[in-house]
């Protein structure tokens, strides 16, 4: 029997906003997990008490924001248009269903000129702080990667600059022990490096990467449409303009700190960043846990150093095609050689720059070896071999890969760190960023890690709280049952 649906738009009824959200709604677990109350300390500096016009709410402000990037809308103007319509929103906002909401200008005002990048740091530690009193974050070990974001640039249009070089962080501590080692072997030491280009002349077989560098200088590809942005490039086909957001999360996939860099620079680079402020923040880390970008001389060095564990994974030693395997080259601590697969020995030459202690081979003995293509192609017959004198620190690395328990927080990274980026771009539309400056994407990516916690936080804690509920009632009825003068508790609900 066909019926024909009743046209009731124009019937009036009252009805309870209350009603209108459902109980186990996403926004209601989150209203019930923290006091949002608690933004007004973080604010308070921002506003004044008796000038000015009345403002508008800031953990209304707060709230669309992060309303924004727990749905993963696109933008702030999309956000305000949503909240006009959606009844859950409006009861998260604490609007009733004909007040008016805020408009999407003052909105993006006061997230560019008044909330500066500390309100943002701010509002992270805030929610952080709030999973920490918890009891829900496990930072024993931490986990640390990067994930490129797409800049809102045109890679169209770009330019070549030549720009200084930016030194290593640890270049003082570095060029001391080299000249340490250097005075060791009866070396003479480097002067310090004050930045200046060195004085030796280019030969005709130095190439342009050298003189580059001797010049410190290095040529980049900037966008004129974001020049902040870096070219990120992968393969030989993928060239965009991105940002690259360096982040350390703990066990359950809490995002305990995280850094903005343009896309070009390396994550290695950025490592002191985020593991500095990491540990500052929680001094109980134990192990640190990354992939084998992260496994420089410098990052082991720094790990252990702090009484840390590094666990990371293999990295293939970049060796010469068709070659010796770099096993076959064996060095002797107690002698300072190296012995090559042909048990002969390559005697120590120099420490250079870089931190690379020198070996090389008599080239008498290697013009008449059976096995030189294999070895080296050089016209005057000798192998070099290098070994950073931070190298030992990197043997305890490879030592932690071995054993079961720092093996089975490696494996974990997929769960942890790798699944928190998955959700950032699947769910949270993190692939593309709308704005341009490092500044404004920093604040832009806190914000959306901040929603990530915030939900996985509220989650969890109605979870918990619902299920211990339910079981202490349904253990208290069991025992009251077994008395049958007694009523039990659900006869009486």
């Amino acid at each position: 029997m066909l019926k024909k649906w009743q046209n009731e738009r124009d019937q009036v009824e009252m009805v309870w906003l209350e009603d209108l959200v459902p109980k186990e709604h996403l926004l209601r677990q989150i209203d019930a997990a923290v006091d949002f109350g608690k933004i007004y300390g973080i604010v308070d500096e921002l506003y004044s008490e008796d000038t000015g016009r009345p403002s508008v709410d800031p953990v209304v402000l707060v709230k669309m924001v992060l309303l924004q990037h727990l749905y993963g809308l696109p933008s702030l103007r999309r956000t305000a248009a949503e909240v006009e319509v959606n009844v859950a929103y409006r009861w998260f906002l604490g609007y009733g269903l004909r007040e008016e909401t805020p408009h999407f200008s003052t909105l993006s005002y006061n997230f560019r000129h008044r909330f500066s990048s500390k309100t943002v740091d701010g509002i992270f530690a805030w929610i952080l702080d709030e999973i920490a009193d918890a009891g829900y974050l496990s930072p024993n070990a931490v986990f640390i990667d990067g994930t490129h974001i797409k800049a809102n640039a045109n890679n169209k249009k770009k330019i070549k600059e030549e720009i200084p070089a930016a030194s290593k962080r640890y270049a003082k501590e570095l060029m001391k022990e080299v000249n340490a080692d250097r005075e060791k072997h009866e070396k003479k030491p480097f002067d310090d490096d004050d930045g200046t280009p060195r004085a030796s002349k280019p030969d005709k077989n130095t190439s342009k990467k050298k003189l580059a560098r001797r010049k410190k200088m290095k040529t980049v590809t900037r966008s004129t449409t974001d020049p902040e942005s870096g070219l990120f490039v992968k393969g030989d086909h993928k060239r965009q303009f991105a940002y690259e957001a360096h982040t350390a999360c703990d066990k359950n996939g809490y995002i305990l700190e995280t850094v903005v860099t343009p896309g070009n620079v390396h994550d290695s680079v950025a490592f002191d960043d985020v593991y500095d402020k990491v540990t500052e923040k929680i001094p109980g880390v134990k192990t640190v846990v990354a992939d084998s970008a992260y496994k420089t001389p410098h990052i082991c060095k720094k790990v252990f150093d702090d009484n840390r564990i590094l666990s990371t994974a293999y990295k293939r030693p970049m060796t010469m095609k068709s070659g010796h395997e770099w096993w076959k080259y064996v060095y002797d601590e107690y002698y300072d050689c190296i012995i090559c697969p042909e048990y002969q020995v390559l005697r120590y030459s120099t420490t250079n720059r870089d931190g690379y202690r020198e070996y090389k081979s008599d080239p008498r003995i290697c013009r008449n070896c059976p096995t030189k293509e294999l070895c080296t192609h050089s016209k005057d017959a000798v192998k070099i071999v290098q070994r950073h004198i931070w190298k030992d620190y990197e043997e305890l690395a490879d030592d932690a890969r071995y054993t079961p328990e720092y093996a089975e927080l490696y494996r974990r990274r997929k769960e942890t760190i790798e699944r928190v980026f998955a959700d950032a771009k699947e769910k949270h539309a993190m692939r593309y960023t709308p704005y341009r400056g490092l500044a404004q994407v920093s604040n832009w990516v806190r914000l959306k890690f901040a929603a990530m916690n915030l939900k996985k936080f509220a989650k969890r804690k109605w979870r918990y709280s619902n299920h211990f509920t339910l079981s202490a009632v349904f253990a208290y009825d069991f025992f009251l049952s077994l008395d049958n003068t007694k009523t039990p508790i659900c006869a009486l609900a």
